[in-house]
């Protein structure tokens, strides 16, 4: 693992964002510059745009953007609920906007006035999808006021999110997947096991898990599969143990497929924008570098 080479490609490349990040997880550095990098990306209405997500530049706050910020706020472990960047996002999802009742849209109509990946693009009549609705649903029964009208609906909606789930299993959507397993955890870390059947849930997605993980390693390093580190960042996770060769053998192939210039490749592509494309492929080099050492640090097989 050359972490220098990936530590002077960071610095070299990086946004801020993604440089306080590393300090943070690799450096002592302080979680309060990555906080402040963040709320650069959060719009007056609580959510978060301005390609945050690097495949879609839409300045407008959308709720894949702003499942975005929950994740890097869940990367620095704040259990505050009270905290300015929470309230904006619940403040957000409690208005309805980019909302039908019943899921958060995937994708919204004003990506298409700006740079994006094909997959962000939208048409109208598509099909519902729990991404990243399970995610946003499990991440307002942590945060929010057990009394607020925005816990009621996380609530309804976590329920409904796992309905879904349980009613269309297996999935065939390796991301969808993956907001399953983060509600879950939700779900767990907020102790509201009254919600739905918690055991059953876990049942369900250790199958899941083990039947969506690309177990064809020749694919890894040049298409676009479903690795282990999607929904195991640790061996104190939940799923680590029944799936630990496979999550071993990850770290092996980081170590395996690092480039002479300390990142990874991107096996994913625009097929328009590519002058924008270049620029967000040098982001997601960035992020990858910072994944990839997470998952060594916390998942090594030696």
């Amino acid at each position: 693992m050359h972490f220098e080479k990936a530590k002077k490609y960071i610095y070299k490349n990086a946004r801020p964002l993604d440089i306080a990040r590393w300090k943070f997880l690799f450096e002592d550095g302080c979680k309060e510059d990555v906080l402040s990098a963040l709320e650069m990306y959060q719009n007056r209405d609580g959510g978060f745009g301005n390609a945050l997500e690097p495949d879609c530049w839409n300045p407008a706050s959308a709720p894949v953007q702003t499942w975005v910020a929950t994740e890097i706020f869940r990367e620095l472990h704040i259990e505050d609920g009270k905290h300015p960047i929470v309230q904006g996002i619940l403040c957000y999802l409690n208005s309805d906007k980019d909302f039908d009742g019943k899921v958060w849209a995937n994708s919204i109509p004003t990506n298409n006035d700006y740079p994006h990946a094909p997959w962000w693009r939208y048409t109208s009549g598509q099909e519902q999808s729990y991404n990243p609705t399970a995610c946003l649903a499990g991440f307002i029964v942590k945060y929010a006021d057990r009394d607020s009208s925005i816990y009621t609906l996380g609530c309804k909606l976590a329920k409904e999110s796992y309905k879904y789930f349980k009613d269309n299993y297996p999935l065939d959507s390796m991301h969808t997947v993956s907001c399953f397993t983060r509600l879950y955890e939700y779900l767990t870390e907020a102790n509201v096991n009254e919600l739905i059947d918690m055991t059953e849930f876990r049942d369900i997605l250790s199958q899941q898990i083990k039947e969506i993980i690309t177990y064809d390693k020749s694919k890894w390093a040049i298409e676009y599969v479903c690795k282990p580190s999607l929904f195991i960042s640790s061996k104190e996770d939940e799923f680590y143990k029944e799936n630990k060769e496979i999550a071993d053998y990850e770290c092996k192939f980081i170590i395996k497929t690092q480039r002479e210039d300390g990142t990874w490749a991107i096996t994913w592509s625009w097929s328009e924008y590519q002058e924008e494309w270049a620029i967000a492929k040098n982001w997601w080099k960035c992020d990858l570098i910072i994944k990839n050492l997470k998952y060594i640090n916390q998942v090594d097989a030696n």
